[in-house]
Parts: C-alpha cells; structure tokens; sequence
C-alpha cells in the first residue's frame, strides 16, 4: 500500500459494505477519515470502532443529492480532518428496479439524484480548496453497469453511466492541476446492495449465488489502491476489479 499516513478523507456511503471497509482501510494506513451516510447512527458506530481501533475518524449524517448538506458535509471534513486530499463518491443506491414502463417516476429520478447528482455534488463542493492546496484525489464508484444496460436497471444504468463520463470530464479539466481522478467498478461483490438484487429475481445479475460473488475486501483493496502514486498512470480511467491485469497490480 502507498504511503498515506498524515492524509485526510472523505467517504461517502460509509455506513456499510465497500464504503465501510474503504473507510476502515484509509483509517488504518493513517489517514483522517470522515464517513458520511445517511443514516447517521449507522456511520457513527463504524467510526466510534475505527477510533477504538487506534484510527482518526469522524462522522455526520449526509444526504449528498443536497447539494446545501454536501457543502455542509465538506466544510465540516476540512475543519475536522485539516483539509481534504481523498474524496471517495461510493454512496450510491440500486433502485427502482423495475422495467421502464412500470418504473415509478419519483423513484427514478431519486436514484440519478443520488448516483450522479451526488458525486457532482461533491466534486464541485471539493475541487476548488483540491486544486488551491495543490492537488488531490478523486474515486467515483462506478459499474461494469455503465457499460452494460440490464432489463430493470435502467437507472442505476444511466446513472453509472453519466458518472463514467464525469469522472473523464474532471480529468479533463484539471490536466496540470494536480487532481487524479478515477473511476472504480468493485464488480459483484458480496454487500446489502446485492441481497437486494437477488430478492428480485430480475436480470442475470440476480441468478449470481451468494457464494460466487467477489469479497469486499477484494474490492477495498482495489480502491486504496488508486489513492496512492502507483496508480498515476490510470488517472481519468475506469478500474475495473474484472481486469486481470488490475487484479494483478493488486496480488489478486
């Protein structure tokens, strides 16, 4: 792992599954990490134990689709952490799912709200104070979905899709500003959000058997990874857990 000690962090859908394991990795290559989700209770307790674990972490509930709660949400991770050098836009969720002509309207704009509208939310909120102190990372938590439409996704599809496209706008505009930008798809890994998939029934994703799905850890590792210099060169792309020759970087 690359040296990270002494930064600060930002993660966003903390509360359990990548987020929480991402949040726990950072935490313990000694950054400061701020967790937000928004069930606050939740998030509180995953950092009361990474804090009584020897780490520096803090908490606050956070809907990051507002964009007045996100800049809330920055303003208290710079006061708390001493700045902000790793934002990691994982909150994120997976319905409706529903084909769209039985789609709920309401539903499906709230999953763009949060899947695109959030991570916006934060990078516009993060890059100026990013670029003034010099630099800084970025990871939005994409999908193989992006690429892919899948009958009852539509959303969660678009959604990934557009973030995809964000994250190569960031890194576009930032070329000699010091940002690193990345995108990051886990792959089917084995969290809440895939309960909820197979409970469906809709689409071959959720035929995949609990115990072929990827650990988080997996996962967590990946992007830690992409915090650190030996992933320069990635900067503006998609990493993909489904790439061997990523998963070799890693040891996998």
């Amino acid at each position: 792992m690359a040296d990270l000690k002494g930064k600060a962090a930002l993660v966003t859908g903390a509360s359990r599954g990548l987020g929480e394991g991402v949040a726990r990795a950072l935490a313990g290559a000694g950054v400061t990490v701020m967790l937000a989700a928004r069930d606050g209770e939740a998030v509180a307790a995953v950092a009361r134990e990474i804090v009584a674990g020897g780490g520096r972490a803090y908490s606050m509930a956070a809907d990051v689709s507002d964009f007045a709660a996100t800049e809330a949400l920055i303003t208290e991770t710079r006061a708390r952490c001493g700045g902000l050098d790793i934002l990691v836009n994982n909150a994120g969720v997976i319905e409706p799912i529903a084909e769209i002509a039985d789609s709920d309207p309401a539903a499906w704009a709230r999953n763009i709200a949060i899947n695109l509208v959030g991570p916006y939310n934060a990078v516009r909120v993060a890059l100026p104070g990013m670029i003034a102190a010099g630099g800084g990372t970025i990871v939005n938590v994409s999908s193989g979905a992006a690429y892919r439409p899948l009958e009852g996704w539509s959303a969660y599809c678009s959604g990934k899709a557009g973030l995809a496209m964000l994250t190569r706008a960031i890194a576009l505009e930032t070329q000699g500003n010091g940002i690193r930008a990345f995108g990051f798809s886990p792959g089917t890994i084995d969290t809440e959000m895939q309960v909820k998939i197979r409970a469906s029934g809709m689409n071959v994703i959720s035929q995949i058997p609990r115990g072929d799905l990827s650990p988080v850890a997996h996962a967590v590792k990946g992007l830690v990874y992409l915090c650190g210099a030996e992933a320069d060169d990635l900067i503006g792309q998609d990493a993909s857990m489904r790439d061997d020759a990523f998963r070799v970087r890693l040891g996998l």
